[in-house]
């Protein structure tokens, strides 16, 4: 159907990072200009929508295999953008501004087809898509993350045991440095448990994050070799632009809430008023429905065109573009978010 088309405006950031490259000057901030500019204005103008599908129209999105080729596309769009970015640095001419505003909007493009395209693909069950995502958090010096998230984040999200969950009156900045190291250590921490269950010891072939050390290791050198290796500075800075883009949207994903712990020493079961949500058309169609976040973690490998909205979600007072700006002033996040922290806290407590 015609409105099914809509995902294809995902499709409008990575032009925007092309384009800027190939004109240069001011626009080189193409992506940027989009994520951050475009998207936050039209969100603040146009209206949301909870509506959810109907059982039928959900049973079709489900099948429909044009929803997987979407995400497949990003695979080509993402190393050719790399390819090019990396490609017109290494000829020269290009000016200090330019080279920032190519930078970042390379880096966006990492965080968000690159990463968080992969955090789709890597619940997925079949054998070519997690290998998909991993390929994609490759660009982001990010591989550890398809272990973290599915084995550790999604068990123990809103705890204090996870790293990607930020704590009430935590600023953006002090997260960033908790959940990257945090999350890059729980993910060697699980993958030794994981060998330890089979019979083996962490230092095995088996071992996944070694493998994962090798491959990104592995492709820095290939920038360097294909485009000289001052690239590898600018394959380091677009990644870490992109992890940080990811890590902000788990900043704002899970903020200040937590699951309670019970008697018996556990935690509650995840609801969906532990993540917060937001139904901005425009935010959830450029990060795949990611925004409908709380139904992600009721069924993790729930596609995202079928992603619902749930009454009990608390809800963003913007889009995730606006709100992630908003973050980067504390003070003013503070002042517009821990009022409704508390505001969830006595309504579920």
């Amino acid at each position: 159907m015609l409105k099914d088309a809509k995902y294809l405006l995902a499709y409008v950031a990575p032009l925007a990072a092309y384009l800027g490259i190939y004109v240069g000057g001011a626009w080189s901030f193409g992506s940027i200009y989009v994520g951050f500019v475009l998207i936050p204005l039209l969100e603040f103008l146009l209206p949301g929508s909870s509506r959810n599908l109907t059982p039928e129209e959900e049973g079709r999105k489900s099948e429909a295999h044009a929803f997987d080729l979407l995400l497949y596309l990003n695979v080509p769009v993402l190393f050719g953008l790399l390819w090019y970015y990396y490609r017109t640095l290494a000829a020269g001419g290009s000016t200090g501004l330019e080279i920032t505003g190519m930078t970042f909007s390379v880096g966006l493009i990492v965080g968000t087809i690159g990463i968080n395209v992969a955090h789709e693909l890597g619940h997925r069950q079949t054998a070519h898509e997690p290998f998909l995502a991993k390929l994609l958090l490759m660009t982001g010096l990010y591989m550890h993350f398809i272990i973290e998230h599915n084995r550790g984040h999604h068990r123990w999200v809103a705890t204090p045991a996870d790293p990607a969950s930020a704590r009430l009156g935590e600023s953006l900045y002090r997260f960033w440095f908790r959940s990257v190291s945090g999350g890059y250590v729980n993910a060697w921490k699980l993958e030794a448990q994981r060998l330890k269950q089979l019979g083996l010891p962490a230092w095995h072939w088996r071992n996944e994050m070694i493998w994962f050390q090798l491959i990104q290791l592995g492709y820095l050198s290939a920038v360097g070799a294909l485009f000289g290796w001052n690239m590898v500075v600018f394959a380091l800075a677009v990644a870490v632009i992109g992890f940080l883009m990811l890590e902000s949207v788990n900043y704002i994903e899970h903020y200040g809430l937590r699951r309670r712990r019970l008697d018996n020493g556990r935690y509650e079961n995840v609801r969906p008023a532990h993540s917060w949500n937001s139904n901005h058309e425009l935010g959830r169609i450029f990060l795949y429905e990611l925004t409908r976040h709380s139904d992600h973690h009721y069924k993790a490998t729930r596609k995202y065109q079928v992603l619902r909205h749930f009454e009990e979600s608390p809800q963003l007072p913007q889009g995730y573009p606006a709100s992630i700006l908003l973050a980067l002033a504390p003070p003013l996040w503070f002042a517009v978010m821990d009022r409704r922290v508390r505001e969830v806290e006595a309504a579920y407590s």
